[in-house]
């Protein structure tokens, strides 16, 4: 993205740097089993260890992709569109979801909450990581909260951010798949002993499919 001219549509979010796009069946949280366009945006300085898409970090290894043939190819997909990445509040999400919305399709996002809140969203899925904790405005706009589970200590934070969000936010806990097999039980017993809670599987994995 060495191109100044290039560089500019990216900072003004009208290009953004695509991983990849494709249709499939939403794996996780709320909408999981439901027909989705995702769109990977590049980019990510979170930096979680476990993270199982690490080749979207590096934004400039991913071509900038100008939003009209991005919402083009959605548009021809399905009505339900999901911006992932990465962390796709990296960039200024607003000129995409402004196309996206013109077309009539619904927006989800899923987030970290690192960056602020831009763009317009039908579902905002907060996932937040404690290495780079969400901002607070993204707290109160989340339609769920979903917090990975890697260990024990991360049901301490998850009910650290259940005190942040809003009283409409559904509330998941998902395993890290590399560790699944060892934290599933530990959530069980802990969404059964608070069923404010409930389970998240990305079941798509279970699937075989993107």
């Amino acid at each position: 993205m060495a191109d100044k001219q290039v560089m500019a549509e990216v900072d003004k979010g009208r290009m953004l740097p695509l991983m990849e796009a494709f249709y499939t069946i939403q794996g996780e949280g709320y909408h999981k089993g439901t027909a989705a366009y995702f769109i990977r945006v590049g980019g990510c300085d979170v930096g979680c260890h476990w993270c199982d898409v690490k080749e979207s970090w590096d934004a400039d290894v991913h071509p900038p992709t100008h939003i009209d043939e991005i919402v083009e190819n959605a548009a021809k997909a399905s009505d339900t569109i999901v911006v992932t990445g990465g962390e796709p509040l990296t960039w200024n999400m607003e000129p995409l979801t402004s196309a996206l919305k013109a077309r009539g399709l619904k927006t989800h996002i899923e987030t970290s909450g690192a960056y602020p809140l831009t763009g317009s969203w039908d579902w905002i899925c907060l996932s937040p990581k404690k290495n780079k904790l969400p901002l607070q405005a993204v707290y109160k706009q989340a339609h769920e909260l979903k917090v990975i589970v890697y260990n024990k200590h991360d049901f301490k934070f998850a009910e650290e951010q259940a005190l942040k969000i809003n009283g409409d936010c559904i509330l998941y806990l998902q395993p890290e798949w590399s560790v699944r097999e060892k934290v599933m039980p530990l959530i069980v017993d802990y969404v059964m002993g608070n069923p404010k809670w409930r389970v998240s599987l990305q079941t798509h994995k279970y699937l075989n499919i993107p």
